[in-house]
């Protein structure tokens, strides 16, 4: 059975089984991202980057110079993961890190002329992209509106502090292990 199938094999029926396979939104959002990022493997090979690679250069192109911590921050990337993708730009001259001046703690990042140029090569990605999907752009707004609130929805940090539970100490017992 293919991943679609799987997928809507049970779409518009009750869910019987809360455990079926193709009823679990982290599966549809995983099988999702793996094909997504499929689909820019042979638009970024034109370009001669990978999808993560893509994606830091779509951050310093829209707001370079940047920290190391601030372009954690923005790509929601520990800094182990990103310094490597740093490396390997930094190798292909399309970036530089530098040491503040202001902040010697601080890493800065900053495009190379190389870099700036490839920005106007990558205007042909999201155009491929939209056209490799077959969706029109106002479904892939609403998708991403709707994805942008499932990442909020499960971003602990991000949820108001009445709505998380409070942790339980000791002492506090449930009202089923009352009961029990």
């Amino acid at each position: 059975m293919s991943t679609e199938s799987a997928l809507q094999s049970n779409v518009g029926q009750p869910a019987t089984d809360p455990l079926a396979l193709d009823q679990q939104v982290c599966f549809a959002l995983v099988v999702a991202a793996r094909s997504v990022v499929a689909l820019y493997r042979p638009v970024l090979e034109r370009l001669g980057l990978t999808h993560p690679q893509y994606l830091v250069m779509l951050a310093l192109w829209q707001h370079a110079p940047l920290s190391v911590k601030r372009l954690s921050e923005l790509l929601q990337l520990d800094p182990g993961t990103l310094s490597p993708l740093l490396k390997r730009l930094e190798s292909a001259n399309l970036l530089t890190r530098r040491r503040d001046a202001a902040d010697e703690r601080l890493l800065s990042v900053e495009l190379t002329g190389q870099g700036l140029e490839l920005r106007n090569l990558a205007l042909d990605v999201p155009p491929a992209i939209v056209q490799r999907l077959g969706m029109t752009i106002p479904e892939l707004q609403a998708l991403h509106a709707s994805l942008t609130r499932v990442i909020a929805a499960a971003d602990p940090a991000a949820a108001p502090a009445t709505s998380r539970p409070e942790p339980r100490t000791t002492t506090q017992t449930t009202t089923k292990e009352r009961t029990a």
